[in-house]
């Protein structure tokens, strides 16, 4: 496969087919980032859609070391805080089982008894819960850090601000879907999740 700075050479000469190189290359993790933020399925399909006509508007101007993902995931998040403001969606319809399962420590997430699946689909409905409440910009952080692996600096690179304002974001979050998690459990009067 070609890298970066080839495909972007060509589609810079007009090659079409290195701009469906470059959508294929990256359209799943493009679209998964929308669709953690959004919770939206359509949503996050017309944000897939839009990052990479974006993209080729302005791959001209793109300049630096030709690594396309932190500038696609730049370019996606601010889409998805445009729909979501415009649109005023705060639900989360699709569910996220790779959050979920990072966020609750859940190893075991494949098989077992139907009570064990019955608890699983309730902690990931619980979890949803949480990150569909938080603030746009915690949201965003617990989603590139969990869903997508990002270090604090890359994710830094891709919100384009400080280290420390990452750090604190994503603090922040996680307070907030500890006490979340801690009224759900003071509601269902049972132990649902323990904070590490």
């Amino acid at each position: 496969m070609d890298s970066d700075k080839e495909l972007i050479a060509r589609i810079r000469e007009g090659d079409l087919a290195a701009f469906e190189c470059l959508f294929r290359k990256y359209q799943h993790q493009i679209y998964r980032t929308a669709l953690g933020i959004t919770g939206d399925q359509g949503m996050a399909e017309e944000i897939l859609q839009d990052c990479f006509l974006k993209a080729y508007r302005h791959m001209g101007h793109l300049h630096g070391d030709y690594s396309l993902l932190p500038w696609l995931y730049r370019i996606t998040v601010n889409l998805s805080y445009d729909y979501l403001r415009k649109y005023k969606w705060r639900s989360w319809l699709v569910p996220l089982e790779d959050l979920a399962n990072q966020l609750i420590g859940a190893d075991d997430s494949r098989g077992g008894s139907p009570e064990r699946q019955a608890e699983r689909d309730e902690l990931q409905a619980i979890v949803h819960a949480g990150i569909a409440g938080l603030n746009f910009k915690y949201r965003v952080v617990i989603v590139l850090h969990y869903l997508q692996g990002f270090s604090l600096e890359e994710i830094a690179h891709i919100l384009d601000c400080p280290v420390g304002t990452v750090k604190s974001r994503l603090h922040y979050a996680r307070k907030a879907l500890k006490r979340h998690f801690e009224k759900t459990q003071q509601l269902a009067g049972e132990v649902i999740y323990e904070p590490a």
